[in-house]
């Protein structure tokens, strides 16, 4: 198993463990019983269940759509298991175990709740993005860093050319 590889599921683990322990504890501290508690003028903790995907998408599905997103999440997992242990650098590594874990996160909720357990609620005035947890943004910023990364990665490799002594 390579180094990447191993880094990767570490960072997989870890986002699962903190997801997990922030949704325990929204569920059995702090919304027990359900309320909405206000942090700043644009921030609230709420307890919200999503049964359908990315920003309530598909939320009208019922329980069996918690079965159908989880075999799709298993199945990209599967996909981006294939992915890292091909990764070359840190940084993909590092991303896809944000991906991994905050997918798997949110399959073990589907799974023990039929629903994802979202609370992070951020607002401007009366306009509120949907909901979301930790494992969605790790999801989030493992998907912007591959996006980033793949930006720049040909101007990377340029400027290695580039820098490169001619031999003779």
């Amino acid at each position: 198993m390579s180094k990447s590889f191993r880094l990767g599921l570490t960072i997989a683990l870890i986002v699962i463990f903190i997801d997990q322990l922030s949704k325990w504890w929204i569920l059995v501290k702090v919304m027990n019983p359900p309320k909405i508690i206000q942090i700043t003028n644009y921030f609230n903790l709420v307890l919200t269940w999503n049964r359908g995907v990315s920003f309530g998408l598909f939320n009208d599905e019922g329980n069996w759509g918690a079965w159908i997103f989880s075999i799709l999440a298993l199945i990209i997992v599967t996909i981006l298991l294939f992915w890292l242990r091909k990764a070359e650098t840190k940084i993909i590594s590092i991303a896809l175990g944000f991906i991994i874990g905050g997918a798997l996160g949110n399959v073990i909720d589907r799974i023990n709740h039929t629903a994802v357990v979202d609370f992070l609620d951020f607002y401007i005035g009366r306009i509120h993005w949907p909901a979301f947890n930790a494992a969605d943004s790790f999801i989030t910023l493992g998907a912007v860093i591959l996006i980033v990364d793949s930006l720049f990665a040909g101007q990377k490799i340029s400027s290695d050319v580039n820098n490169q002594k001619p031999s003779g």
